[in-house]
């Protein structure tokens, strides 16, 4: 499908993107299908995708068939219909059926590699618009254009700001101390971000389907083992690549979140993951329906590098935006890995931002401020949905009497309220308005994106602007006449 031609008010911004993560790269690819000039700051030297597995459904398929990246993102990835449940012994305890989510949204789900979907995104931006090792030391908000001030020394000037950065964003770091310097800075956000559990993910290399027989299989095997005896969740997934994506998450309370305090500030990587694989290694896994394997065979199978441990906080900040700089993705809502929402949330964030961004009417603060609240305004109800559900999903490994009702209830679940449950989460289904319109053939009727609807309107008034002068005759010269 190929794009309209972008359409928007003549002083487009520059957008300076800081983070060069799944957030960050969905936002250049809108920008750069819009006709938005940007650049891409990136602090790391090399890029090198870590992490499990992400789950994309029709939330995020229609947004892809107007990128014109679905048929590419499918042969990378597998259906997805159901999430096997077991405890830490791996008996079954009860199983999560996504397929009726398929009609709902008018689009099957599907698991990828979450290296798999990196890379997919990266192929689609110009390498020249990519800025690698620069590390964000400070942010300005000027009147007249905002500047990052990188370690190496070199700087960067735009109209906006998107910190796509992380949950230890230097952009939000910024945002908030110049916020703060003149009072607009909640109490609330002032504070360090609470986090409650450590995880540990990483991607075999290709396996043997002899000995791993559910690698092959035309759907994704995902078993989730959930210990009520130990602090710990595993998960399994497999992939069209034939690995196994995995993830291990430790759930801390007050004293063992001491214990790991010193990785608050650690990246991705795979510095301090080996104590924790050690600690981890015969916890045990299906294979094949079957015991005899644990997840220390998963570790050897993984190269070093590609395994990476990381403390993940929760949080969902009350500031998105101030001035010129706006925040996305993780720098602004972390979520708990328990609910897989954190990708999804910001690429939503992505479609929205650029949605605004591509008819900002003026390069004046008070104007982006604008577009920076209407963005805030969508989003904030559907991240706090998310936030809820993570939380819930993450009480179900806790110790006490409150979670053992919710594991029950959730054990127990009637089949009404599990529907119920899947049209509530498969109804956020945003577009870019900027690109062709993809019809959404979902049962479930997708919720209001303002966003889409506001900004299509305003592109079609402009639009229509444009016919009128380009139809105006053009000024001529009176040609003389000879007598």
């Amino acid at each position: 499908m190929s794009a309209k031609q972008p359409v928007s008010p003549g002083a487009k911004p520059h957008v300076v993107i800081v983070g060069a993560g799944i957030g960050g790269l969905a936002l250049a690819l809108l920008l750069e299908r819009a006709g938005v000039s940007y650049v891409i700051l990136e602090k790391t030297s090399s890029i090198k995708p870590l992490g499990s597995a992400i789950a994309v459904s029709g939330q995020l398929t229609y947004l892809f068939r107007q990128l014109d990246i679905l048929e590419e993102f499918q042969d990378k990835s597998l259906l997805y219909d159901e999430a096997h449940v077991h405890d830490g012994d791996c008996k079954p305890t009860y199983n999560l059926d996504f397929r009726p989510g398929a009609p709902m949204t008018g689009s099957d789900a599907y698991i990828v590699a979450r290296p798999i979907l990196y890379e997919l995104l990266y192929s689609k931006i110009p390498k020249d618009k990519i800025h690698l090792n620069k590390r964000v030391l400070t942010i300005l908000n000027g009147d007249v254009g905002a500047r990052v001030d990188c370690s190496d020394g070199s700087t960067f000037d735009g109209d906006i700001i998107v910190g796509a950065d992380g949950a230890y964003s230097p952009v939000r770091q910024g945002l908030f101390k110049w916020l703060k310097k003149n009072n607009k800075l909640p109490s609330s956000d002032d504070v360090p971000m609470p986090y409650n559990c450590v995880c540990l993910v990483g991607q075999t290399e290709k396996l043997d389907p002899e000995e791993f027989p559910d690698i092959g299989k035309s759907i994704c095997i995902f078993n989730n083992m959930t210990s009520t005896s130990t602090p710990f969740t595993w998960a399994t997934f497999t992939t069209k690549q034939h690995t196994i994506c995995w993830m291990v998450l430790e759930h801390l309370n007050e004293s063992s979140s001491k214990e790991h305090d010193s990785f608050r500030n650690s990246d991705w990587g795979p510095e301090a993951a080996s104590a924790m694989a050690q600690a981890t290694r015969d916890f045990p896994i299906l294979n094949g329906g079957k015991l005899g394997k644990t997840m220390g065979h998963l570790f050897d199978k993984t190269g070093k590098d590609l395994m990476s441990k990381i403390v993940l906080e929760e949080k969902v900040y009350k500031t998105w935006y101030g001035g010129r700089t706006v925040l996305l993705g993780d720098a602004c809502h972390k979520l708990n890995p328990a609910a897989g929402a954190g990708a999804m949330s910001a690429v939503h964030d992505a479609i929205c931002l650029a949605n605004w961004i591509n008819v900002l009417p003026s390069l004046a603060v008070k104007d982006i401020e604008a577009i920076f609240k209407e963005y805030y305004d969508e989003r904030q109800p559907h991240v706090m949905a998310a936030y809820q559900s993570s939380v819930t999903l993450a009480k179900t490994l806790e110790k006490t009497t409150a979670a053992a009702i919710v594991r029950y209830l959730i054990w127990h679940m009637p089949k009404w309220l599990w529907i119920l449950v899947l049209k509530n989460r498969c109804a956020y289904r945003p577009q870019a308005s900027f690109l062709d319109p993809v019809k959404d053939t979902g049962t479930v009727r997708p919720c209001e994106q303002p966003s889409l609807i506001k900004t299509k309107i305003l592109l079609d008034i402009l639009t229509k602007k444009q016919r009128v002068v380009s139809s105006a005759p053009s000024p001529t010269t009176a040609t003389p006449v000879i007598v």
